[in-house]
């Protein structure tokens, strides 16, 4: 019997558990989308730091005064570009047809919010009939309200790119149009909260002018729009808008090296500054483009020092046709230098059958045959030009001859003009003497040209270590390591307020209970100060 009790006893017990515990008695929510997750979580962060800022103040403050010191210190800019680079896994698996519904759930249809949503229902009309498939329930939430703006220009963008994918070209460059008009209109808006929170569009207007600038390069017909770009770009300058500023300055410069305008933009780098805190991905496109711009202008020197930053800052795990395009000026560089790139760099993981013909051209160079150089050039002929180094190539005949003329002034101590013109491939002796003549001034051979005689006669070799190469390589050497420890300190993120701890430190206790005490409360303590002396 006692037994009997015992197991009763556990039974009831169980079932009083079973009804107290709250786990199994509230109902599981299903997870929501992607991007009404993403827009989600927005809100939380934005509505989160205004509050967080709110609760900051003393408690004799008023509640204008407080929102005031919300308006000031928030920096939704700075929120805004770390939840873009943390939301490109849910805008990656999103299709047109969720970002459709997404925003028929997200925006307010009698808001400021209004216009966007109507331009991205009025595709609804043959995405949403055609597809079956994706007929749910559509999850019940409220209409955004701190991260409205945002989340609307984000959602046109993204609509855009989808467009752009599936090669409806001329919806997408209405969109993106209309878009820009869009987040121009609330940027403009002269209200205090819109004016606090505007900060907060200038990433996704910078993302807005790259749809624009890809869409453009792919209708046909559609000239560049670069005094649209000149004049939004002197705006973002006026306003500080880093984001855009950056990303203007550099779709400028890419249109005119397309259009072949390069005193154009060497006049736009000379007279414009990139921002010193844009992302890493502008500044690697800046470096690109500058790199190729001083190439052509014959200043291989930057040239190949910006080049090597670009390559140096771009991502290793993505970006791969940036990495290639980059690796290819940059080797073209080197041998206008008169340097040979290393092996281990056509062999690079992703770049072996891209990087081909450069390593053919090199191999040419190398061995100072310009007959082998032009068959090589005029077999991969149509491949430089589509990568844009046909020009830079063309200029390497003559590097080509001093390579070849450094070994023959090596191997041989006397050797006549004829045989010069034989081994270089020249149309005879008299060219060849000219190409000899050059090179002794520039300094590439040291020896003596016997006109009457019709040889050339090698000097000794000169020990290296009594000119100034060595000297010279050392300062390029270091130069490079100081600008990769200025970069790493500039890149440096230090927590905020550690400067704080140590001025407390040095100024001892009294610092400390200064800072616990309210403006109020010094101006109070100093006016009794003053009384005191009188």
């Amino acid at each position: 019997m006692a037994e009997g009790n015992d197991k009763d006893k556990k039974e009831v017990k169980k079932e009083t558990a079973d009804k107290t515990d709250p786990k199994k008695e509230e109902p599981v929510e299903p997870p929501l989308p992607p991007l009404l997750a993403a827009a989600k979580r927005l809100e939380r962060l934005l509505s989160g730091s205004l509050a967080s800022q709110s609760g900051h103040g003393s408690g004799k403050k008023n509640a204008s005064s407080a929102a005031a010191e919300v308006l000031v210190h928030t920096n939704p800019c700075k929120i805004v570009k770390r939840w873009l680079s943390t939301s490109s896994g849910a805008s990656s698996k999103a299709d047109l047809v969720d970002v459709i519904s997404s925003a028929s759930i997200l925006l307010d249809p009698v808001g400021p919010c209004a216009t966007g949503r109507d331009l991205l229902l009025l595709l609804a009309e043959d995405k949403m009939q055609t597809d079956e498939t994706k007929k749910e329930e559509t999850p019940k939430m409220s209409f955004l309200d701190a991260a409205a703006k945002e989340m609307e220009c984000y959602l046109l963008s993204l609509a855009t790119l989808l467009l752009w994918k599936s090669k409806a070209y001329t919806q997408s460059l209405e969109l993106v149009t209309k878009a820009i008009q869009i987040t121009r209109s609330h940027m403009n808006e002269t209200s205090a909260a819109a004016m606090a929170s505007a900060s907060g569009l200038y990433p996704l207007l910078a993302r807005l002018f790259r749809l624009q600038n890809l869409v453009t390069a792919s209708v046909d017909g559609v000239s560049d729009n670069r005094e649209e770009l000149s004049r939004e770009y002197r705006l973002a300058v006026l306003r500080r808008d880093v984001d855009t500023q950056a990303t203007l300055l550099n779709l400028m410069l890419g249109q005119l090296l397309n259009a072949s305008q390069v005193e154009q933009a060497q006049k736009l780098l000379a007279n414009s500054t990139f921002p010193d805190s844009a992302s890493n991905n502008q500044l690697c496109r800046y470096r690109f483009y500058s790199g190729r711009i001083q190439a052509l202008r014959l200043e291989y020197t930057d040239a190949f020092s910006n080049l090597s930053e670009a390559l140096r800052k771009a991502p290793t795990n993505t970006a791969l046709g940036f990495r290639i395009a980059v690796q290819r000026l940059l080797i073209v560089v080197q041998l206008l230098m008169g340097e040979i790139p290393k092996r281990s760099v056509f062999v690079t993981e992703g770049m072996i059958g891209e990087l081909k013909p450069y390593l053919n051209i090199t191999q040419a160079v190398r061995r100072g045959d310009l007959a082998v150089f032009h068959e090589t050039v005029g077999e991969f002929s149509s491949r430089l030009v589509e990568d844009g180094t046909y020009t830079l190539i063309s200029r390497l005949a003559h590097s080509v001859v001093k390579a070849g003329l450094r070994q023959l002034n090596t191997s041989y101590a006397r050797i006549s003009l004829v045989d010069i013109a034989h081994r270089l491939g020249l149309a005879n002796a008299t060219s060849a003497e000219f190409v000899v003549a050059k090179a002794v001034r520039d300094g590439v051979i040291d020896a003596t040209i016997y006109h009457e005689e019709g040889y050339v006669q090698a000097h000794e070799l000169v020990d290296v270590y009594s000119t100034t190469e060595p000297t010279d390589a050392f300062h390029r050497r270091i130069a490079y390591c100081l600008t990769t420890h200025n970069d790493a300190v500039r890149g440096m993120m230090y927590p905020p307020g550690e400067y704080k701890k140590q001025l407390k430190a040095s100024r001892g206790l009294r610092g400390e209970k200064d800072e616990d005490k309210t403006d109020e409360e010094k101006a109070q303590e100093l006016e009794d100060e003053l009384e005191e002396d009188y």
